[in-house]
């Protein structure tokens, strides 16, 4: 019996997720054609094909479907399965690679949309700081763990700190040249960071 219900409830997240990664695929459809600001929250719902109430239980406001995803817990899962031997950073720079190379090619498009997005919309702009706030947290946590230090030592916090850094440079960047490869940024800025950093 416990069984049927964890099956349940796995069936049920993974419907969740799907019905979550869809609005957002046809949001950023609709984001590339004409713009965030000229689409509006009814045309995403008509272009996934789903009821108002369910666009809203998955996101309360149209800057959500552009901030809120799983990449995070993603990097952080892939971080803590990384081999004991490696330095913190080594590890993170192995948790991106292996979180990067799960995407499927649409949520590798999405996920570069909502970074040039986040920062060239100032509603989003404005917005994203709470994201990085989480985001550092969740690394806080995971480089604690790894170090066997307390989340509020100051190394952790500062690694912790330096690597939302690296990401917003990285960000940064590409929205001004978008041809540039953002996961190819992000791994040369750790390696910055895993030689120390020397200018």
């Amino acid at each position: 019996m416990e069984r049927a219900e964890q099956t349940a409830v796995g069936l049920r997240e993974r419907k969740k997720a799907r019905t979550r990664s869809a609005i957002q695929t046809h949001a950023f459809r609709l984001f590339r054609k004409q713009g965030y600001d000229a689409t509006t929250v009814q045309q995403i719902i008509e272009e996934a094909e789903v009821s108002e109430s369910t666009f809203f239980r998955y996101f309360p406001t149209k800057a959500d479907v552009v901030l809120l995803d799983d990449f995070d817990p993603l990097i952080v899962e892939a971080f803590r399965t990384q081999p004991p031997g490696l330095s913190p950073i080594q590890a993170l720079r192995g948790a991106f690679r292996e979180a990067f190379a799960q995407l499927p090619t649409q949520e590798v498009s999405d996920q570069l949309d909502r970074m040039r997005l986040s920062i060239s919309v100032p509603e989003l702009r404005s917005a994203i700081l709470d994201q990085f706030a989480g985001a550092m947290q969740l690394l806080i946590d995971a480089l604690a763990d790894r170090t066997g230090r307390q989340p509020d030592d100051v190394g952790v916090r500062t690694l912790a700190g330096a690597v939302v850094g690296v990401a917003i440079s990285a960000m940064f960047a590409v929205a001004d040249d978008p041809s540039k490869d953002i996961f190819t940024m992000l791994d040369e800025s750790m390696a910055c960071l895993d030689e120390g950093l020397d200018l």
